[in-house]
């Protein structure tokens, strides 16, 4: 009798507890429930999302494999990607391909407003970093070409730090160039220099800063 005495007094202060709480404990009971099935019903969304885009990409890659791709059908399944699935991936890659294609055309304007959407989409900490840097370094090259090249400065310098890949030093050093900063340039083209492993590349920086050289001779 006294073991079964003890054991309800060992107990009481946990059933005062749960009796003083309960409210709290079954508001915090009612909020797990709901976040776990928030998360289930998001992911399956997402799944069924992921598995129609894949069928609205397939679409479309087979068109713009097409020798002549039928420009107005590319609008449309893209626009149909961009309004329902925005958080696919297979809305980037449609980006990247077209934006491709369009710059492949000339049409540098068209080009670049597609990489930018893929910037946007792909900024921040939750980011997509590899989609994120193909789309700055592409428009960055547009804009050079535009001759813009304070943008095409700004477009890559979230990559331009000491660690980034060879391309951006060189990248970096053509834009430098252009704005006849040759000191700066010179140095971009030498760091591009020591990461590059190929031959063929590191002859034509080695070629570039020849040429920083020669025009220093002249002056």
């Amino acid at each position: 009798m006294n073991n079964v005495y003890e054991n309800n007094m060992r107990f009481l202060p946990f059933l005062k507890f749960l009796d003083r709480y309960k409210s709290l404990l079954i508001s915090i009971l009612i909020i797990v429930i709901i976040t776990v099935i928030y998360f289930v019903a998001s992911n399956q969304i997402q799944q069924t999302k992921n598995e129609k885009a894949s069928i609205i990409y397939n679409e479309w890659t087979e068109e713009i494999s097409k020798e002549k791709p039928n420009s107005e059908k590319l609008d449309n399944i893209l626009k149909t990607l961009l309004d329902s699935y925005k958080k696919t991936g297979y809305l980037k890659l449609a980006l990247l391909s077209k934006a491709n294609l369009d710059a492949k055309s000339n049409n540098l304007e068209e080009a670049l407003t597609n990489f930018n959407q893929i910037i946007n989409l792909t900024d921040g900490f939750y980011g997509n970093k590899v989609f994120n840097k193909i789309a700055r370094v592409s428009a960055s090259r547009i804009l050079l070409s535009l001759d813009n090249y304070t943008e095409a400065l700004i477009m890559i310098e979230k990559y331009s730090s000491s660690d980034t890949n060879a391309y951006i030093h060189e990248l970096t050093g053509d834009i430098l160039l252009k704005q006849e900063k040759t000191n700066l340039a010179k140095d971009q083209y030498e760091m591009a220099l020591v990461k590059y492993s190929d031959q063929t590349s590191k002859s034509i920086v080695t070629m570039k800063i020849s040429n920083i050289g020669l025009k220093k001779s002249e002056k």
